[in-house]
């Protein structure tokens, strides 16, 4: 490197066991080292954690010193020389007697420990640490496993106190839950649980005791990062050794971040997930539900085989594939054709699940097999008069407007509509980093500050749910925020709901130079827009109104010219209507939960009604329980794909193990071809051809969305505007039945302002009754600073089923009181 470009990024020189390195100034020696191909021994030391020299394992020979030093703490400086245990004796007993001092009470029970096999303190033990023992006392004992969450144990004895679980828990995740307790010789890591932590011989005050447990959604980072067996997993704790896995790198399928994992199967089944290390993404992290929420694909109601309903007896009977088929062919042709009476036409709903070739093969079968644009992704409520839909045909599809490194050198970002620790776990990592790191200064249009946004240090700008349309269009703080030079506009999946709300968004950022950023909440819901699962969208993000769109997606599928309609098709809400009122001969569903749906009780009288049901399903489910026919599909282990995530990045990923089980696009095929057409979406790769032959779009992006936003209704007395969104671990699908991951789910509780809990007279902890004319539901009271005649409650956890309950969402009025008092 030239002395002018070293100048330009202010380098220094220094010599490393006898090597001449350059390395900018600032820079850890550990690091520079590692550059070297060096690699010193370490516990403590993590790349994304700051330096804290807790363990002393990585203690090097530097010139001048009177005595070895951290190198994990140490800059570089110029001139410096320093010797590691490869070219110093002094380095080399430093760490052997280091090693030695942390094996003095370390259990050397390795065989039968979780981490034996891939353990850092084993492999450096056998390295750089004594043949023998001169410690032959009594090792210090605790009682073990200590719980401090469901889904994380500890084993205390085992624990080096490097620190890593404490440093991620409050510097990442910002979760504190976890600390150092004791001092000296007792020193030790634990929860704030003083029961356990003093012992039995203290008497506490009764309001000291108790339990205050890792309640993060990131705690199974803590047992990844670990480098001893002291944090373990409990679905994973003494199940398999590491020499017993294969290991396949991975995409989870849970929500729109895309992250990175590493999945870990054991003769034919999935023992563990790890975070996979994707700098661009999801760095080395990822969250619990991501981690642990894989149960599903080997729950006990897992449909394996194809199932028909048999005409005699009503009752779903096994039935072989060619059969299956072959009446599903028949009742959807007859539905497709108008053979079916007054109700005619077929409609489908894909769900969020979907990878991009399973999304895109649904979308083919609509226009190609069942002639209709009547086709939607959108399993949640969907908002008025098509304004979501023309949002997303003008802003999402096709597009990259931001990445996660775009998060980290905002200056500023406004949130509407998105709850990211809930909704988008790695996105809110990203940004606390940012926080962190860059002073990214963060605004959010929400009726209270929640625990993410407060770990966001956000300014919470006051919001009644509904009125965020208005905020958006009047607020000029907002929009001289956005007006700086890279700031994001971040809106999620609810604002659809808010009559006007992206209409606003999208001139907000149009005229502010505000990057907009769509966030939805299923990791499949970014690939679907792209792949044409939309009632007015085409794949490649090709309007259907346009003919030029309609003649190149034509002439990639081989069709003549007109079979693809021009007339945009009916939206999930509009399916649902129409199959309820009895005007739809058919419906293809794909894995979507009704409970999900604006209104699930219309849902299920539309599954009741429409004429021929086909379920495309992982388990038994209130859309295969109802179904003429059942095709079993495969889960995310169980296939190949490719999700698309927030940014619009490609995620692929191939088959854990294969299976006979087969992905929602290869049973398409089979279909389409029992129906007389050759879909050829049979093989994954073919899929990815097909999208890769799509003609660039030339043809201008649609229009925007123009709705006006809607007052408010204004509230009487005993009435509350309801806040509603989903928390990351509720009664979703994929964790349906697994108690250990919801051990750790947020409490669910009816929040209410101050005055708004002074005028019903409840307290802390009391009953708050929240009724609509379809039903109630009565939930303990979390009194809190937040907008005044708001209440918020969740979406989907257990005692809080919103849109079956009440039969509403976000926006609306409910009737709030005490307790059971009408």
């Amino acid at each position: 490197m030239s002395s002018d470009v070293a100048k330009a990024v202010d380098m220094v020189k220094l010599t490393i066991d006898g090597i001449e390195v350059e390395a900018p100034k600032g820079a850890l020696l550990i690091r520079v080292a590692e550059q070297l191909g060096i690699e010193i021994p370490r516990f403590c030391d993590h790349p994304l954690l700051a330096p804290a020299g807790a363990c002393r394992q990585c203690l090097v020979d530097v010139e001048g010193q009177r005595k070895p030093v951290a190198s994990c703490t140490q800059t570089v400086a110029d001139g410096m020389v320093v010797r590691t245990q490869l070219t110093s004796d002094v380095a080399k007993k430093a760490q052997a007697g280091i090693m030695e001092f942390l094996l003095i009470n370390h259990p050397l029970d390795c065989p039968m420990c979780d981490k034996g096999g891939e353990c850092p303190l084993q492999n450096q033990a056998m390295s750089v640490g004594r043949a023998d023992t001169r410690f032959h006392e009594h090792k210090r004992e605790y009682p073990k496993p200590l719980p401090i969450s469901t889904q994380v144990l500890l084993d205390r004895e085992r624990c080096v106190l490097c620190q890593r679980c404490t440093r991620f828990s409050e510097e990442i995740a910002g979760d504190t839950f976890i600390d150092l307790m004791e001092r000296s010789s007792n020193e030790q890591i634990g929860v704030f649980r003083h029961d356990v932590m003093t012992g039995p011989e203290v008497e506490l005050p009764e309001e000291e005791k108790g339990d205050d447990p890792f309640n993060s959604y990131f705690s199974g980072n803590t047992v990844q990062i670990c480098p001893v067996g002291a944090l373990t997993g409990t679905q994973y704790r003494f199940r398999a050794r590491p020499f017993d896995l294969v290991s396949s790198p991975g995409v989870c399928e849970h929500c729109s971040a895309g992250c990175a994992q590493r999945t870990d199967n054991r003769r034919g089944k999935v023992m563990r997930r790890l975070a996979g290390d994707d700098p661009a993404v999801n760095e080395e992290w990822n969250c619990d539900k991501g981690r642990w929420g894989f149960q599903y694909a080997t729950a006990f109601d897992r449909l394996t085989n194809p199932l028909v309903r048999d005409a005699k007896t009503g009752e779903l009977r096994t039935a072989s594939w060619p059969e299956a088929l072959r009446v599903a062919a028949a009742g959807l042709a007859a539905a497709r054709d108008g053979d079916s009476g007054d109700a005619h036409g077929v409609g489908v709903l894909t769900g969020g699940r979907l990878t991009v070739e399973d999304a895109y093969a649904y979308a083919k079968f609509a226009r190609v097999v069942l002639r209709t644009n009547d086709i939607d992704f959108r399993a949640r409520p969907v908002g008025e008069g098509g304004e979501e839909a023309e949002f997303l045909a003008a802003a999402v599809a096709g597009t990259t407007e931001a990445t996660y490194a775009d998060v980290e050198k905002a200056p500023t970002a406004v949130i509407v509509g998105l709850e990211p620790e809930e909704e988008c776990p790695i996105l809110f990592l990203r940004l606390r980093k940012a926080v962190a790191k860059r002073k990214l200064k963060v605004y959010a249009a929400a009726p209270f500050v929640t625990r993410g946004l407060a770990k966001l240090d956000a300014t919470v700008l006051a919001t009644v749910p509904g009125a965020e349309a208005g905020l958006l269009a009047g607020d000029e703080g907002l929009r001289a925020a956005l007006s700086a030079q890279n700031a994001l506009l971040i809106v999620g999946e609810r604002l659809a709901t808010v009559p006007g709300g992206l209409t606003a968004a999208a001139k907000l950022a149009d005229e502010t130079g505000a990057k907009l950023v769509w966030v939805p909440r299923r990791a499949g819901d970014r690939g679907a827009v792209d792949a044409g699962c939309l009632p007015n969208l085409l794949p490649g993000g090709r309007p259907v109104s346009d003919p030029a769109a309609r003649a190149e997606i034509a002439g990639v599928w081989g069709l003549e010219t007109g079979v693809i309609s021009g007339s945009t098709g009916r939206d999930t809400d509009q399916i649902i209507e129409a199959a309820a009122a009895g005007r739809l001969g058919a419906l293809v569903v794909a894995g979507v939960d009704p409970a999900d749906l604006a209104d699930p009780t219309l849902a299920e009288q539309a599954l009741d009604k429409v004429g021929f049901l086909v379920s495309f399903e992982l388990r038994n489910s209130a859309v295969s329980r109802r179904a003429d026919v059942v095709f079993p599909v495969a889960p995310v282990q169980e296939k190949a794909g490719t999700f698309l995530n927030w940014e619009g990045r490609l995620r692929s990923f191939d088959a854990v193990f294969d299976t006979t089980a087969m992905p929602d696009a290869r049973v398409l095929d089979a279909l389409a071809q029992a129906m007389g057409v050759d879909l050829g979406t049979a093989d994954v790769t073919a899929i990815r051809a097909e999208l890769g032959a799509l003609p660039v779009s030339g043809g201008d992006r649609p229009a925007g969305p123009r709705l006006a936003p809607r007052d408010v209704e204004v509230t009487a007395p005993g009435e509350a505007v309801l806040a509603t969104w989903h928390q990351l671990i509720d009664l979703g699908s994929l964790l349906d039945g697994d108690e250990i991951i919801r051990g750790t789910a947020r409490p669910v509780v009816a929040r209410l302002g101050v005055q708004t809990a002074a005028g019903l007279g409840v307290a802390d902890g009391d009953p708050v009754r929240v009724s609509t004319e379809r039903g109630s539901m009565t939930l303990p009271a979390e009194v809190s600073d937040m907008v005044e005649g708001v209440v918020w409650v969740p979406t989907n956890s257990p005692g809080a089923t919103v849109r079956r309950s009440l039969g509403v969402t976000g926006g609306d009025v409910v009737t709030i009181s005490r307790g059971g008092i009408q």
